[in-house]
């Protein structure tokens, strides 16, 4: 697999905590908004519970979740993040480190463990976490490549898996293959010993394609939609398509597979088209489904396995320093990002791997 283009950016880290107080750097969301009201600031090191794990962060990446939290839209995202202001004061979800201390109750990790997951408050130099958010970082991973992983993998692993019910010998078509989701998709369904169309822009055409797809289909030049028939499997990650179209190109007893780009508004973001999908797989031949992501320590695991047999390896386009974090969220809030986006927190020493 295609190692990913390390950064030529120099790192320059936060000021020195000043001696004697326990203390870290961290990027802060006091408000919703844009990420013009993210601040780099000193706070307080986490207090560690019996339960807890203490991760010193290496790096962390940007995930499109990571922008609903910052502009709490769909505002129905405030619900359970805060009606009025951010419930995590501290920005940040994926993240790869070493355990620093673990609590009484913790067995399964101890201090020096290198790890990665899903987390809370991930954008800062240290991290408190459950152990079951956590599993050991793949060896042959730097901390930067291990940090792209936990939600994008788990995703494209879920939707393919568990969602599509993807089988080895069938066909499956993945629309948005070029985005962080999507070029995990791509590596996770040829494992799987699919055959795998994938589509995306001109300029990604040779990236997904040394991904391992059998077939690219540059929708700049040809409407994908017109491949009538021919998929067990849609895993559709953008949304651009109506329904019926997205229904031609499926065989009569296929999936419909709809996640992360679904389209919707501000106020309840897509749970109409959730219900579209619903409604219309009712009264059609084809299953139709669409899902959320849950966070799974043995997900996490199985992701490691695929990277340490060579199947799998993250693709990441852009490398920030801590100092560079807000521009790291307005990058990937634009839009635009292909493959992931990276945060690197501390020098952790590591390379790539060859």
């Amino acid at each position: 697999m295609p190692a990913a283009t390390p950064s030529n950016t120099t790192i320059d880290a936060p000021p020195p905590v000043a001696v004697g107080k326990r203390a870290m750097h961290a990027l802060v969301q006091p408000e919703y908004g844009s990420a013009d009201v993210l601040r780099l600031e000193e706070v307080e090191t986490p207090e560690m519970g019996d339960d807890d794990v203490l991760v010193r962060v290496h790096a962390a990446s940007v995930s499109k979740g990571d922008v609903h939290l910052l502009t709490g839209k769909p505002y129905l995202v405030r619900l359970g993040f805060g009606l009025r202001r951010p419930k995590y004061r501290i920005a940040g979800q994926n993240v790869a480190g070493t355990v620093e201390a673990v609590g009484r109750n913790v067995t399964t990790m101890k201090p020096g463990d290198e790890v990665y997951g899903q987390v809370t408050s991930g954008f800062a130099e240290y991290v408190r976490t459950r152990a079951d958010a956590l599993a050991p970082k793949p060896t042959r991973l730097s901390f930067e490549q291990a940090a792209a992983m936990p939600d994008s993998g788990m995703t494209a692993l879920q939707a393919l898996r568990d969602a599509g019910r993807l089988q080895a010998g069938q066909r499956v078509l993945i629309n948005g293959a070029s985005g962080g989701v999507g070029s995990f998709a791509v590596q996770i369904a040829k494992s799987m010993g699919a055959d795998v169309t994938a589509v995306c822009s001109t300029r990604h055409v040779d990236k997904v394609r040394s991904l391992g797809a059998d077939e690219v289909v540059d929708y700049t030049k040809e409407d994908f939609t017109r491949q009538t028939g021919r998929f067990d499997v849609m895993l559709d990650l953008v949304g651009n398509r109506s329904l019926s179209a997205c229904r031609e190109v499926l065989k009569p007893t296929g999936t419909y597979v709809s996640c992360a780009g679904s389209p919707g508004g501000q106020w309840v973001g897509p749970i109409v088209w959730i219900m579209k999908v619903m409604l219309t797989g009712a009264f059609a031949s084809q299953r139709m489904t669409s899902f959320l992501t849950k966070p799974r320590r043995e997900d996490l695991i199985a992701l490691s396995d695929l990277v340490e047999a060579g199947a799998l390896w993250p693709v990441i386009e852009r490398q920030y320093t801590l100092r560079e974090a807000a521009d790291a969220v307005r990058h990937v809030a634009e839009g635009h990002a292909q493959g992931k986006t990276v945060i690197i927190v501390q020098r952790s020493g590591l390379h790539p791997a060859a």
